[in-house]
């Protein structure tokens, strides 16, 4: 999940299948090492700037030294950037011009789909099939379009509702299976002097996560997918109801006084104090819940799949789960290029590293493992309630435009600022649906 600011790239996007063809391979250094390897330079973007993910980037970087190692004159040069600027600027920029990095992080689902309607992801289907690690992989849907592969997840993750366990039983507050059961935990919570739920609004996507779980209980995600080709509109009445039941949250006054002000980070900041009973989040907040960081919480959190919704079309015990944080590989290289990108996959996508992975940085596997031994109890939970999920479903931002995704980020936070109603923005966001259909026709 990420905002989507919706750069105005659309044409050029929708022209790159043309334009595609008329740029030239990028070319190889032709200087050659000490020992007769040809040198080759790749440049890799990637997201992992944060403090928050400096066990990633170190994992990452010792892969890059590693294949470098294994592969004389190879020289991969690590750019970080802001992942909401390499998503909605830079990388829409780049491919609107042909000239991504060779290696770069990307999401999988409409992003994907967009960059190979444009024709510049590298197809990865023949390597991997002849190398065998096609099979490896737990689910590639999401980089999957016509039936070949365009990218490669590097993480799973799940969405859903991690608690303070102590604070819980201080209460007498059982997991919620309902939403009426919900409602009734945030109710103790505020009585208690608690914030229910930890929310941190002032970046919009941030919003989406716990909307997305509401709408699929309401809707479904038939329902969702049918915006796109217009069979569902946002005004139909069990969407409407996906908005007024995220408004009784606002109203009712379970999340974060102030929340349109702060940013992500100071959501989980708000949880690890002890303050508040609730967070939804995505499991990569699991690297946080486990560590020092979580001082005297650490141990002590839970976690649940978001409750059911009496009456919802959707799967009432599905959970959000999906691998869509991967990497993309541009199809603008030389021979030589590719080759080198084919030995960094080899490197990166092994069951050792996907298991220091799992350990290190408390991130879902995208391969399957013969070994989960060690893992943490909190992974261990997550990863439990995944298997005991009926069903997953993939995040709204994988499915709808990017316009779409944009709007629905700031309705929310309208919603969020009580400036609109339900009904208000549903109507708001079927005309920014009506818009985007047409402009894919």
């Amino acid at each position: 999940m990420g905002p989507l600011k919706n750069i105005a790239l659309s044409a050029a996007l929708l022209s790159l299948a043309v334009l595609s063809g008329c740029g030239s391979a990028a070319t190889t250094t032709e200087n050659s090492t000490t020992d007769g390897a040809k040198e080759v330079t790749l440049s890799l973007r990637h997201t992992q700037i944060k403090e928050t993910t400096k066990t990633r980037l170190k994992i990452l970087e010792d892969v890059v030294k590693q294949t470098e190692t294994n592969n004389p004159g190879l020289k991969i040069e690590l750019e970080g950037v802001d992942e909401n600027v390499n998503r909605n600027q830079k990388l829409k920029a780049e491919m609107a011009a042909g000239n991504p990095p060779e290696i770069f992080e990307m999401f999988g689902g409409s992003d994907t789909q967009l960059y190979v309607k444009a024709g510049r992801l590298l197809d990865l289907t023949e390597f991997l099939e002849t190398s065998g690690l096609k099979d490896q992989f737990v689910n590639l849907e999401e980089f999957t379009v016509d039936g070949k592969i365009y990218g490669l997840p590097f993480g799973g993750y799940a969405e859903g509702v991690f608690y303070n366990k102590k604070l819980f039983q201080e209460l007498g507050i059982e997991v919620p299976k309902t939403w009426d059961e919900f409602v009734q935990a945030a109710e103790k919570l505020k009585a208690a002097g608690k914030v229910p739920l930890a929310l941190a609004a002032k970046d919009a996507w941030v919003n989406g996560m716990l909307f997305n779980s509401i709408w699929e209980r309401h809707v479904g995600i038939n329902g969702i997918e049918g915006l796109v080709n217009g069979s569902t509109k946002w005004t139909d009445p069990n969407m409407v109801k996906a908005f007024e039941d995220y408004a009784v949250l606002v109203n009712n006054g379970y999340f974060t006084n102030g929340a349109l002000g702060l940013p992500y980070s100071e959501q989980g900041a708000q949880f690890l104090k002890g303050d508040t009973g609730m967070v939804f989040t995505g499991s990569w907040d699991a690297n946080r819940f486990t560590t020092d960081e979580a001082g005297a919480l650490k141990g002590n959190i839970g976690f649940f799949r978001f409750p059911s919704i009496a009456g919802g079309a959707g799967d009432q015990t599905s959970i959000n789960a999906g691998y869509s944080n991967g990497f993309g590989f541009s199809n603008n290289v030389s021979p030589e290029q590719k080759e080198k990108i084919y030995a960094f996959i080899k490197e990166f996508y092994s069951e050792e590293v996907q298991k220091r992975t799992l350990l290190e940085d408390k991130v879902l596997p995208s391969m399957k493992l013969s070994d989960l031994s060690g893992v943490d109890p909190l992974i261990a939970e997550v990863i439990q309630t995944i298997n005991g999920s009926t069903s997953a479903y993939k995040a709204f931002d994988a499915i709808v435009q990017p316009s779409v995704n944009t709007a629905l980020g700031n309705s929310l936070q309208e919603l969020i600022g009580k400036v609109k109603t339900p009904q208000d923005v549903a109507e708001k966001m079927q005309k920014e649906q009506e818009k985007a259909n047409k402009s894919n026709k």
